[in-house]
This record gives structure tokens, sequence and C-alpha cells, in this order.
């Protein structure tokens, strides 16, 4: 009797920020209390309302072949197994962690074993991936790994998978969880009810990756999900769709189907839902007990120049009252640094936070991800600040470099604007404040702001030393 073929899914952690929350820059061990401090509220963060499952590598382990055992490696809680034997490595590359993919892959191919490379970054740069894989994964790999099992284990791997179209979401694929885990995270209870974006905004590349259109899974292979779900983990449910409530007359057909569930449930959505009463009262009723929701600007100028048109300023404080009116908490998240913006922006956006009373205020830095409209516009305005033709020089942070000059504002006195504006913000005594005021989650919104008081503080300190040393 063969024995089974083995393979290893394996998600890697960021350099820095929400994965790490540590300074980019070395840091001599000296002992004292502050970095003892500093390492406790690390691992805190990591382990608590940061850390979910990579739902990607949640999907293609429980794909189900014959003659193949799958396990996961998540990196943010353990080292890569590599005394292990495994037939086929699969890693998930994200544009910014691309070089720490690399490095891995090719440790493990000296070792003579064959590695799959998949992710977005595959999709968008697949020659810059080919000198490190045997095999690329390109697109959305529902089908795809599937078919790359099964050649394994016939050992007929090919060098490319790839398929026309997107994977039909309206047929049955249900997602297990015996891969995790359970006490690493936040919860395991992460759904998706479908993919693609109508939206247009150029520092965003999902319309890019899974199409304009909107693509959904059945109603009832959602509630059967959430039902299997509930049998191994009650925490909070993750709706991990970037723009819940696009589809409106399916989000309401689903929640409020969930609603005997008695769930509780996060999400995201656009403030839209707060001019949508009816979905909005759904939403409560269903269990929802805080929305991302992505703001982006204040600054009319700027929600035009990045094409951010879904929702207009003048309508941004309303909906957001209204949803909070209805019992739910708004973590909402700007973008300061957009073409439109200038010094004044910030005492913008310090009015608006207190004016809706946002539970937790989102403040990031305008990432020029490469494979974005937005990079491309940077590239050739020679506004890029790391070398756009290496891929590699991207990388993912919690706000703590710049990656881009803006347009309106010198560098220097963008980088003190943005560490005033946060330190305005994020306080204990404002944590306190927002997490006793919150709708709801009130434990939730009070840990999201102490987290950010540590973590933007380690933001202004890095970027300080970027200007003072590289800039």
């Amino acid at each position: 009797m063969a024995f089974p073929k083995k393979v290893l899914l394996v998600f890697l952690p960021s350099d820095s920020g929400v994965d790490g929350a540590r300074s980019l820059y070395d840091e001599p061990e000296t002992g004292s209390v502050r970095q003892w401090f500093d390492r406790s509220v690390r691992t805190i963060i990591k382990k608590s309302q940061f850390a979910i499952p990579p739902l990607s590598l949640m999907i293609l382990g429980s794909i189900e072949v014959p003659g193949v055992e799958q396990q996961l490696c998540d990196m943010r809680f353990e080292e890569f197994p590599a005394e292990k034997k495994w037939d086929l490595v699969g890693i998930s590359v994200q544009t910014g962690m691309a070089r720490k993919a690399f490095e891995l892959a090719d440790m493990v191919r000296k070792k003579r074993i064959p590695v799959a490379l998949g992710g977005a970054h595959v999709t968008l740069f697949p020659d810059s991936c080919r000198p490190h894989a045997d095999v690329l994964v390109h697109g959305e790999a529902d089908d795809l790994w599937k078919e790359a099992l099964e050649d394994l284990r016939s050992e007929s791997l090919k060098q490319d998978y790839r398929t026309k179209g997107f994977p039909d979401l309206s047929l049955s694929r249900p997602v297990s969880k015996r891969m995790l885990i359970k006490n690493r995270y936040f919860t395991t209870n992460l759904i998706q009810t479908g993919r693609g974006c109508p939206y247009n905004c150029d520092f965003c590349n999902v319309h890019v990756l899974n199409g304009r259109s909107l693509r959904r899974r059945s109603v009832g292979d959602i509630v059967a999900e959430i039902e299997r779900f509930l049998e191994h983990d009650r925490r909070i449910f993750f709706f991990v769709d970037d723009s819940i409530n696009a589809d409106p007359a399916y989000a309401e057909e689903l929640f409020g189907r969930l609603i005997p569930y008695r769930i509780s449930w996060f999400g995201q959505a656009t403030t839209t839902l707060g001019q949508q009463s009816r979905l909005l009262d759904v939403f409560a009723q269903s269990g929802c007990r805080a929305l991302l929701v992505g703001i982006e600007s204040v600054e009319p100028a700027s929600r035009s120049a990045h094409r951010k048109n879904q929702n207009k300023a003048t309508e941004l404080v309303a909906a957001i009252k209204n949803i909070r009116h209805a019992g739910i908490s708004l973590y909402g998240s700007f973008i300061y640094g957009l073409d439109g913006d200038t010094l004044d922006t910030p005492s913008a956006i310090l009015d608006f936070v207190r004016e809706t009373k946002l539970d937790v205020p989102g403040i990031n830095i305008l990432r020029p991800t490469p494979g974005t409209r937005v990079f491309e516009r940077l590239r050739e305005e020679g506004r890029l600040l790391f070398d756009p033709d290496d891929c590699t020089a991207f990388r993912y942070t919690f706000g703590q470099e710049m990656l881009y000059k803006p347009k309106r504002i010198p560098l220097d006195a963008f980088v003190d604007s943005y560490s005033t504006l946060t330190r305005e913000l994020f306080t204990s005594a404002q944590s306190f404040r927002r997490g006793l005021g919150a709708p709801s989650a009130k434990t939730a919104v009070l840990f999201f702001n102490l987290f950010y008081t540590h973590l933007y503080g380690l933001s202004r300190n890095d970027l300080r030393k970027q200007v003072l040393t590289h800039i």
C-alpha cells in the first residue's frame, strides 16, 4: 500500500505591525522594562484581536483527494517544520511579503522538496515567482488546487495551473476547520459569502484579482457552514467580504436566515448601510456587533482623485450615526496622504471623528501596492520611495514607513502632522472613553484602541527614524 502524499500549506507573517508589533529597525537588547512591556504587548496583540486563520489556506485545505494529506503551518505561531519530509510545500504569496516567501521557497527547494507558489502576487507577477517555484498556481485556486493534488498523487505535477475564468461560487464547496488549532486564534469562524468588487478605487486591487462583478455563494451553503462551525467554536463570526452590503437583497436574505441562530458577528461594509434602513435593521437583529467601514477621506478632492465614489462625503456623517444608533460599533478606516489632502486634513479628520463618535478610527498612510493604478501613477510621477522595478522592495507595515511622496505636503511636514494626529486620537484615556461609549462589543473596542495606542507609537518612532536617516 502506497503512503499518502504529504502536503504542507504555509502562511507567512508580515515583517512588523499587527503580526509582530516590532520596529523595522534593529533595537539593541537592553533588558529594560520598556522592552519587556513591548514584547508582552506584541504577544497579546498577536494572540487577541488580530489573529484569525488564513481563509485562503482553510479553503484549499478543505479540498480532499484520496491519497493526499494536507497540513497547515501558520508561521505567526510556529517555525517551519524543516525536519519533516514533505511531498509538496504550498506557500501563499502576498506582494508585501514576497521576499520572505521567496527565501523560504529557496530553502525548501534546496532540500529537493517541490514548492508551489500561489496567491495575489503570483497572479499579478508570475515572472518574479518563476525562479523560486516548481509550480505556479495562477488566480483563484478553488478548482486548480484539486487538480494539482491529483497530479501530485500521480507524480505528474505541471509547472502552471491556471483557468480562463473565475470559479463558480454557486457550487457547494464545504470549508473545513480540521487543520486549525482553535486556541491560537481570536476566532476560527471565518465566513466568505462571495468575491469581486463593483467599485473602482485606484489604491485597491480586489477588482483586478477577483473581477468587477459580485459572485455569491448560495445562502443555503453559508447557513449550513455556520451550523457546522458552531459545533466546534461558538465565538464571534467574522464575515471577511470587503462589502457585505454590496448586494442588499442577497445580504437581507442571508442575515434574515441567521437571526434564529443568535450568533454575534463582525464584518466589513460600506457606509451606504446607514442609508439602507431595512437592511441595517436585519444586520442588528442577526447579531452584528461591529463593522469596518472604509471612509478613506473626508476631503472631496481626495475622494475624486482616487475614484472613491461610492459614498459622498456629505452623506458620511449621517450614515455613520445611523449605523451606531442601530447598536453596531464602527471601525472607520481613513487614508491620510491622498492627493487632495493638505496640512488642514488632520483637523478635518479630528472634527469628523468627534462628530460621528467613531468607535475605532484607523489612520492609514496610502499604500501604493504594486499592481494597483495608484502604484503605476506614482511611478510615472516619480513619487515612489522604493524601487518600483523590485517587487520585493514593497512590504506591509503598520504605517511605519513612507513609501511615496505626498502630492501637496512636504514629506517631513507630513510625518509631523501624521504623528500629531495619531497622538491626539490614541491615548489611554481616549481608549477607555471609546470602549465605554461603544454601542456594542465594548471590550473589543477598548482593546483595539489600547493596542492601537501602542502601535501608532511604534509607527511614529519608525517614521521619525526614516525621515532622519534615509530621506
